[in-house]
């Protein structure tokens, strides 16, 4: 069975904050669906984030390159998120880079179409906040956890927030997203499972 925009525009408000029923609609006539192979660039440093993306299947990887090290920055799944922030509001070219870890489905919200209801519609209003106000906390939490808590507090977090990605994400861009070499994720996790 197919997804339709409208079977999307309906998880996202479910997930996010209600909407009625002709703002769903018009929700759903703005979504853009993209599939993607496993390994496929989605957004290159450079370029300008003009979409949030929806993920309806699959996993990506927000990365960028510091001192020629490929450093992650996060990994989204099934019902998340992916905006390079920074970018999509100034509008500015961003330096980080996205790319699918799986074969992949995405719906993009496209930022003036998604402004434009946003200005029509109170309840898409609300909604658009929603996406900026969770985005913000989950970088605020990963910030803290990163600056705070020991390499097993930091692991132990991740299985607690998002188990997909410790199933599904490949070690060494698990390791780089919290921050530790390899040889250090396989130290924690092998004293997690003696213990």
């Amino acid at each position: 069975m197919t997804t339709t925009s409208i079977d999307i525009a309906r998880k996202i408000a479910e997930i996010n904050h209600p909407l009625n029923r002709e703002s769903l609609h018009a929700l759903a006539d703005i979504l853009v669906c993209k599939k993607y192979r496993k390994g496929e660039t989605v957004l290159q440093a450079g370029e300008v984030c003009r979409s949030m993306m929806f993920i309806e299947k699959g996993m990506l990887r927000q990365f960028y390159f510091k001192y020629d090290k490929d450093l992650t920055e996060h990994i989204g799944y099934e019902n998340g998120l992916i905006i390079c922030i920074e970018s999509y509001f100034k509008q500015e070219p961003t330096r980080l880079m996205v790319e699918t870890l799986e074969p992949t489905v995405v719906w993009e919200i496209p930022r003036m179409k998604m402004l434009e209801l946003a200005d029509k519609y109170s309840d898409i209003s609300h909604l658009y906040c929603c996406f900026l106000k969770n985005s913000l906390i989950e970088s605020q939490i990963k910030a803290d956890v990163l600056r705070f808590e020991p390499a097993h507090e930091r692991y132990n977090k991740l299985i607690q927030l998002h188990p997909e990605i410790l199933k599904r994400a490949p070690l060494v861009y698990i390791a780089s997203l919290l921050q530790m070499t390899p040889e250090t994720l396989s130290r924690v996790r092998s004293s997690m499972f003696q213990s």
